[in-house]
């Protein structure tokens, strides 16, 4: 069992929203976006068949993801839940449901690139700062002069320049930050180094990262999570039930606006989290995985790969991917969000094969 897996189950499961069933119409693809209430459990839906899905394929695709240890699977079309599905069991051994729990892993980090987006609108940190000037000087054990040169913008697209060939890449020890390069030459995704995020985040907003993230993300869409720190002594990552994670999706897909509420109001910001960040890795924003490209640079690696992160999705998806399959795909072209949370049997951390094979079975169901 996972370490921060061993801590979920020792806090406990949270309390969350429930599933409902609400009404279904047919849908136009390019229909503009609903918004379920924030509080409640009312969310409305469209079918299948309405988009002129392939039902069959849809069943198919469910099985697929049933059989690869998914817990939860939600795609909306313009704001409506197409289809919501659960499977398997949680991690204390109960059917999963819609009020259960799952860790977002790495998927959590494009949760971080939104409220740093609206720290910096709220005036609390421009990410053009310097990393010193929030941790403090002597956070890495880099000469300061380079120290100096590593900027929160540097954090949010992994271009620091601290040296990965550590032992522990999660550790953020400054005797675990040494210098390889100067910030901007090289690219890799270093875990210690987004983790570090969290801590300027606290320090300039005054208040913890849970607290900050529920006023200023979870209140106005009605998501209920929590950042919890893993088992190690480094970092954390959200918990939530799917449809929170639905929400957070939908509110990426809509710029940053919850319905006629402006949670991320920086359009510059927001074009800059989704397009490409820096010329190492065209396939990565400010903590989103960019689709469409023509190379990417996966994590754990230094070689860039003539390839888009997801070859078989649409070209305008952006994605925010976690260890064991946590997905959360919007695609601005089809008025969509896919979300998927679970297990990966092959133990892949890094499961951009499977990310694909879904989207491989997906294509065949849609028109």
């Amino acid at each position: 069992m996972k370490p921060f897996i061993i801590l979920f189950v020792l806090l406990g499961l949270l309390t969350a929203c429930t599933n409902d069933d609400s009404n279904s119409s047919p849908e136009d693809p390019n229909a503009s976006l609903y918004f379920p209430p924030i509080t409640g459990t009312t969310w409305e839906t469209t079918t299948p068949e309405s988009l002129n899905w392939d039902t069959q394929k849809l069943d198919e695709l469910h099985t697929f993801l049933e059989q690869n240890e998914t817990r939860a699977f939600i795609v909306l079309v313009n704001g409506k839940i197409v289809t919501e599905q659960y499977w398997n069991n949680d991690l204390l051994g109960q059917p999963f449901d819609a009020t259960k729990q799952w860790y977002w892993a790495s998927a959590s980090k494009s949760l971080t690139g939104m409220v740093v987006g609206i720290a910096q609108e709220d005036g609390l940190l421009d990410i053009n700062d310097k990393t010193s000037d929030y941790l403090g000087n002597g956070w890495t054990s880099l000469p300061q002069a380079k120290e100096d040169l590593i900027t929160i913008e540097n954090q949010l697209t992994f271009t620091t320049g601290i040296d990965y060939n550590v032992t522990n890449l999660d550790c953020t020890d400054p005797s675990c930050l040494n210098y390889l390069t100067d910030a901007g030459t090289e690219w890799y995704y270093h875990n210690a180094t987004y983790t570090l995020v969290k801590d300027l985040l606290e320090v300039a907003s005054n208040s913890s990262l849970n607290n900050y993230t529920e006023n200023t993300i979870e209140n106005p869409t009605g998501m209920s999570g929590t950042w919890l720190p893993l088992a190690g002594g480094y970092g954390s990552t959200y918990f939530s039930n799917a449809r929170s994670v639905a929400r957070f999706g939908l509110l990426t897909l809509n710029k940053g606006t919850w319905d006629q509420t402006v949670v991320l109001g920086d359009q510059n910001y927001y074009d800059q989290m989704i397009n490409t960040s820096q010329s190492i890795n065209e396939s990565y924003g400010y903590l989103w995985w960019l689709n469409g490209k023509n190379t990417t640079r996966f994590p754990g690696s230094t070689i860039t790969v003539p390839s888009s992160i997801t070859p078989s999705a649409p070209a305008d998806m952006f994605s925010a991917l976690g260890r064991d399959g946590q997905f959360i795909d919007v695609i601005p072209s089809l008025n969509m969000v896919l979300i998927r949370m679970g297990d990966e049997p092959s133990g892949s951390l890094v499961p951009v094969t499977f990310h694909d094979e879904l989207w491989q079975r997906f294509n065949e169901v849609l028109p």
